[in-house]
């Protein structure tokens, strides 16, 4: 089996495996690999280990290096770029007049590429505002167009607990919620105070999903002498007399 470290490139952002090969990692430690975008500036955040082959992400690519000063630099340095593209970028959508509202700007490490990330409420011909930030940045450029619970993730804020939210705090990944989540714990359906700030179900009623579902059919399991089902729903307003 490979030995592999799970790298992050962003806060509570998805972790990729990569094949350290001889080089000695640790947690904390960052690292320069090759993706799909290009070469990106990581940290480690899952310590040496083996995994199947059936486990990972085919063909799984190796760590470049560990990050040297050098490298340190040109991310910190990228970072403040980028607060001048999503500006630059900004401006040229008003001059264009398109219906898109900016999210953020990302440099890929190397600066190959701009990618810039916006919502709208549906298609965008962006292909004009492409040529000119290509010509302003004399590189490529990316627009991706995101959806809400993405957007939520990008900005962060304080959820409805008080708390940080926490798809932009530890969630690396989106998992399905359901209504029904929030009927198996016996709360309000009232969407006010089941949706987040993005305005979807809140992703804490995932959480305890499992738990809730488990001490239902328990308890459906004893009401019915051992026997598992749901219980029958009742008529609560139906007392006993005759009509």
């Amino acid at each position: 089996m490979p030995e592999v470290v799970g790298v992050r490139f962003k806060p509570a952002g998805k972790i990729y495996y990569f094949d350290n090969g001889e080089i000695p990692l640790v947690l904390g430690d960052h690292v320069i690999v090759e993706t799909i975008r290009g070469i990106e500036f990581g940290e480690v955040v899952i310590g040496q280990r083996e995994m199947s082959e059936d486990q990972l992400v085919q063909p799984l690519k190796k760590v470049i290096r560990k990050a040297t000063r050098q490298d340190e630099l040109q991310y910190e340095d990228n970072e403040a770029r980028q607060v001048e593209a999503y500006a630059i970028c900004e401006a040229k959508i008003a001059e264009h007049g398109l219906p898109m509202n900016l999210i953020d700007a990302e440099y890929t490490f190397d600066r190959g590429k701009v990618i810039f990330y916006f919502t709208a409420d549906g298609r965008v011909d962006f292909r004009e505002l492409v040529r000119d930030l290509a010509s302003v940045f004399r590189t490529r450029i990316e627009l991706r167009q995101i959806g809400v619970r993405d957007e939520a993730k990008m900005l962060g804020g304080l959820g409805t607990c008080g708390r940080v939210l926490c798809c932009a705090s530890f969630m690396g990944d989106f998992e399905p919620v359901s209504i029904r989540m929030a009927k198996d714990q016996n709360l309000s359906l009232n969407p006010t105070k089941i949706s987040g700030i993005c305005g979807r179900l809140m992703c804490c009623l995932k959480f305890e999903s499992d738990q809730y579902k488990t001490a239902l059919q328990e308890g459906t399991r004893k009401k019915n002498g051992g026997k598992a089902g749901r219980p029958k729903e009742t008529d609560k307003g139906n007392t006993n007399r005759s009509s």
